[in-house]
């Protein structure tokens, strides 16, 4: 199963079966099963794009999901990126402030980089953090987005947990990064806040798991 956010909503591609324990739809939820022609792909995009009160997701399904989700990539280019999600000793998340949104930070890979180096470069670069111990790999997120050419561009972030000893921190502010802020799950889910859906999914992912 894929969950690509386009326009901070969900498109879900995935099997039969996947659906099918999937339960009921809600609505506002759009169920349709991909004949195996790229073009058709375009018609959900596009809504989702364009943004439409009556629909809040989209699932395609297929019984040759790997296909399925080949077409869809033919459409973009395809942006590799590695991300972290870190922990201070207080236990508590490193979280940051850009663009009028909370963040984690990520950056896409320099050539020859691997997904976890990327990350720890990006953590040391926009936060001003050095020691820091790679964890467990966290889900992968894939979102949508027009380039200044106006291409469709599918960025997929490799996620890892990382844990350090310090505390202070330096936002990268030439990167737009307001602020960076230490602050527990508690305190982050206590009110409402502007965050991307991936970012709050992979937050909640987080909170759910043991260590």
């Amino acid at each position: 199963m894929y969950k690509i956010y386009i326009n901070d909503r969900p498109l879900t591609l995935c099997s039969p079966l996947e659906m099918a324990q999937a339960g009921t739809p809600a609505d506002g939820h759009l169920l349709a099963r991909y004949p195996g022609k790229p073009k058709f792909i375009l018609n959900y995009v596009d809504l989702l794009e364009k943004g439409s009160p009556q629909v809040d997701e989209v699932t395609l399904f297929h019984t040759d999901l790997d296909q399925l989700w080949r077409d869809f990539c033919d459409h973009y280019l395809i942006l590799e990126a590695g991300g972290g999600l870190v922990r201070n000793f207080a236990n508590q998340w490193l979280l940051i402030h850009r663009k009028g949104y909370w963040d984690l930070p990520k950056g896409k890979l320099d050539p020859g980089e691997t997904p976890a180096l990327a990350a720890v470069r990006e953590v040391q670069e926009e936060t001003g953090l050095h020691e820091l111990t790679l964890g467990a790999p966290l889900p992968n997120t894939y979102h949508t987005y027009r380039d200044d050419k106006d291409r469709r561009v599918l960025k997929h972030t490799h996620w890892f947990l990382m844990d350090t000893p310090e505390t202070t921190l330096v936002p990268q502010t030439e990167e737009d990064i307001e602020q960076a802020v230490w602050m527990s799950a508690k305190q982050f889910f206590s009110e409402p806040r502007k965050v991307y859906p991936n970012i709050k999914f992979l937050l909640e992912y987080a909170l759910q798991q043991k260590d």
